[in-house]
């Protein structure tokens, strides 16, 4: 909100001296907080920074080392510059040792030629402040009734951003404290350019105040969140120190932010424990409540006379050896992202959170509706890595939940075989969805025990890996030599292992459906070993 010294230097007041920059052009940039006018040597311990110094120089020292002194203790205060009329001490130049001291600390020396009122200079200046300080209040309540309105109308994180963009014109990230991008405006720039490299160069990003600026990254950042529950940061990148308005614009837009994630968060909790009381009730029994369906079209979610699909959808990382309470903050928000991306979708789907690991949806469509157009959506509209797995498409709601058990089960084995699809479908993940389908069968887990019984009692009771050695052969179809590289053991030794194994089980490895039996036993195995744990 403060003019310039250039800016002061243009008032008809100082024009009207003759005004002439003898040294220190690189600081005419600096703010100009007040003009001081000045007749003593020892001014600088009166200032606070920020002030034009005005004088005849009637009172400054003559010899060099005097005249430096001067200067070096303005500049250490962080005076704006200094003025000398070159009337009543000096009258043609200043003096060389004065000229190069101002130049040295980038301290603007300005001469004026003819005499001037230094009264009618601080009043010109005063009125250039006060004025500036008034556009900028007027400014930032117009900023304050912007984002107030937004706060209330309960604006999505998009629109905010969108108006930070329009007041500040600058570009403006949203991101985690951990420093994944949650949204941004690039405010007509090139997205790429914006979010190079985001994650390492916000980390290096770091302030101690909750709004600062890092002048080296060009960032104005302020922290998004109630004091005490932080959860994000907005970053205004602008390339210069930042205007008052900016701050205001960025702070204000913080707390539109905050208040938006709590609102929702309120209504979304609300609404998530009533979809996942309905879910739990479908996925408890095989038989649904007389009056689910009647609860679920009272949350505006119609189950009678629809095609339903059970959806599950789970973070693309495992999150079970997390600490429990960040599993189920990274659960609760994606069950509001995929809620969020139901609504986008223009899907009814009820979402909700019924075991530790994922987020349960049953989406009602109508009779004509695409299926898999909607779960493409579904899956465009989510934002995030993650894994989409979808049941069968059943009529009846008390079919409902065979789907929901579906997915989950494909959304397992869908974890175990990563692929760039969408989402995924019990014949996408073939033999291992039908495994894990079949997982609570005790005929299946006997069978695998029968196959591979003796040799997990080898590798326990000799410290050995033939387990694994049988995992890879079978994993790269009886290729010895491309399982003894995954290996990384010699193709002798492999060989060595693979007759052990034979000799083990008392089985042929050349005989296909030995490696079948066998291939099919280890899934089972596998599947046990990462089993989730059952719906509540």
């Amino acid at each position: 909100m403060y003019p310039t010294v250039s800016e002061v230097l243009a008032l008809p007041v100082f024009r009207h001296g003759a005004p002439t920059v003898v040294a220190g052009a690189a600081g005419l940039s600096s703010r100009v907080r007040w003009v001081h006018a000045a007749e003593v040597a020892d001014i600088a311990g009166l200032l606070r920074g920020g002030e034009l110094v005005l004088t005849t120089g009637i009172a400054l020292p003559d010899d060099p080392p005097g005249l430096t002194r001067y200067v070096d203790d303005l500049a250490d205060v962080g005076a704006a510059g200094l003025v000398v009329e070159l009337v009543r001490h000096w009258s043609d130049a200043l003096p060389p040792a004065l000229a190069s001291a101002a130049e040295r600390r980038g301290l603007p020396l300005v001469t004026l030629g003819r005499e001037t009122r230094f009264v009618a200079v601080t009043e010109a200046v005063a009125g250039l402040i006060v004025d500036a300080q008034v556009a900028e209040l007027r400014a930032a309540g117009q900023v304050h009734e912007t984002f107030t309105a937004l706060t209330v109308a309960g604006a999505e994180p998009a629109e905010v951003l969108r108006e930070v963009t329009r007041s500040a014109g600058l570009p403006v990230v949203l991101e985690t404290l951990g420093h994944d991008v949650l949204a941004y405006d690039t405010a007509g720039g090139a997205p790429g350019e914006l979010l190079a490299d985001w994650a390492q160069r916000s980390r290096n990003v770091v302030l101690s105040e909750r709004t600062g600026y890092h002048a080296q990254a060009g960032w104005l950042v302020t922290v998004v969140g109630a004091r005490g529950n932080d959860w994000g940061r907005l970053v205004l990148l602008c390339p210069s120190e930042p205007a008052h308005r900016h701050v205001v614009i960025a702070e204000r837009a913080a707390s539109a932010l905050a208040v938006h994630r709590l609102a929702a968060r309120e209504r979304e909790g609300l609404e998530r424990h009533a979809h996942r009381t309905l879910l739990a009730e479908l996925l408890a029994s095989p038989t649904p409540p007389g009056d689910l369906v009647a609860r679920s079209e009272a949350l505006g979610i119609p189950l009678r006379g629809r095609r339903l699909i059970g959806v599950c959808v789970r973070p693309s990382t495992t999150v079970g050896t997390a600490h429990a309470m960040a599993v189920a903050e990274t659960l609760r928000d994606l069950a509001e992202a995929t809620a969020l991306a139901a609504r986008r979708a223009r899907v009814a789907a009820l979402v909700g959170i019924v075991d530790d690991v994922s987020v349960r949806t049953l989406l009602s469509l109508t009779t004509a509706a695409d299926v898999d157009g909607v779960l493409n959506r579904l899956s465009r509209e989510l934002h995030q890595p993650v894994v989409l797995a979808a049941g069968t498409t059943v009529t009846e709601v008390g079919q409902a939940r065979r789907s929901l058990t579906e997915a989950a089960h494909v959304a397992q084995a869908a974890l175990s075989t990563p692929s760039p699809k969408p989402f995924h479908r019990l014949q996408d993940v073939r033999l291992r969805g039908l495994l894990h389908l079949l997982a609570d069968d005790d005929r299946l887990l006997a069978f695998a025990d029968r196959e591979l019984g003796a040799l997990a009692a080898r590798d326990k009771a000799h410290g050995s890996r033939l387990m694994d050695t049988l995992r890879h052969y079978c994993a790269h179809g009886g290729n010895k030599s491309a399982a003894a590289a995954a290996a990384h053991m010699s193709r002798t030794a492999y060989y060595q292992q693979l007759a052990r194994i034979e000799q083990v089980l008392g089985v042929s490895l050349d005989s296909p459906e030995s490696v079948l039996s066998l291939h099919v036993a280890l899934l089972v195995t596998e599947i046990r070993t990462n089993r989730p744990p059952a719906a509540e």
